[in-house]
């Protein structure tokens, strides 16, 4: 079930209308109270979470979850209208995986649904490591270490992290990553990519220099 928590009505209705066309289950609540509640009671696959909510805002509602033992694995998307990078990055810094910014369009939305909620099925088949240095990624465990410490990322951090180590050396464009990590069209995109290459090389601290800026292009992962 997908948990959407958005004051605004026509908004909340656009976006249940569009999951449940999708093949998606999804209950609309309008502040982040009730939310916790539906959390702590009922089985939730995903959240889409608004940040300019009455009394508790997004961003609370968010760190809570995530100190949340119980329900701190639930991915969330964070949909609003604020679309500084700033903004993206503290929600992402509090946990979430995803961030959409008002206007949006309903079928990036669903893709980025599915996007999160298909690379977190298991596939037994996916058993190898990438190491590089003293960062290793086990892809069948989804665990990132440095020097044998577990990192916490995001499942669209993971996501990105893997294919840039899979693909080393070779430079990755914006619109690939963008296809490739959230099955998502160029024509309809933001700076996703760029936002979330600035918090996984903070995660990664000195690993995060292995991912190198290509001007005007993309990135790479170098050993070099």
């Amino acid at each position: 079930m997908v948990l959407i928590v958005e004051d605004e009505e026509h908004i909340a209705n656009l976006v249940k209308y569009n999951l449940d066309k999708a093949g998606f289950r999804s209950i609309i609540v309008k502040n982040g109270e009730d939310a916790l509640v539906i959390l702590n009671k009922k089985p939730v696959d995903l959240v889409i979470l608004d940040i300019m909510l009455p009394e508790m805002d997004g961003l609370e509602v968010c760190r809570r979850i995530k100190r949340n033992e119980r329900i701190a694995s639930v991915p969330i998307i964070m949909l609003t209208a604020k679309g500084e990078e700033m903004d993206r990055i503290v929600g992402f810094e509090l946990g979430a995986h995803d961030y959409v910014v008002k206007p949006f369009s309903p079928r990036e939305l669903v893709l980025r649904v599915k996007a999160i909620l298909d690379y977190g099925r298991p596939n037994e088949k996916i058993s190898n490591i990438l190491a590089a240095d003293e960062l290793e990624i086990d892809i069948s465990k989804h665990k990132v270490r440095i020097s044998g410490n577990d990192i916490n990322l995001t499942s669209m951090e993971f996501k990105l992290l893997s294919i840039l180590m899979k693909r080393r050396g070779r430079v990755q464009e914006r619109d690939t990553l963008l296809r490739d990590v959230w099955d998502v069209d160029a024509d309809v995109t933001t700076r996703t990519v760029d936002t979330h290459v600035k918090c996984l090389r903070r995660k990664l601290g000195r690993m995060g220099k292995f991912i190198e800026t290509v001007r005007g292009i993309g990135y790479r992962f170098s050993e070099e």
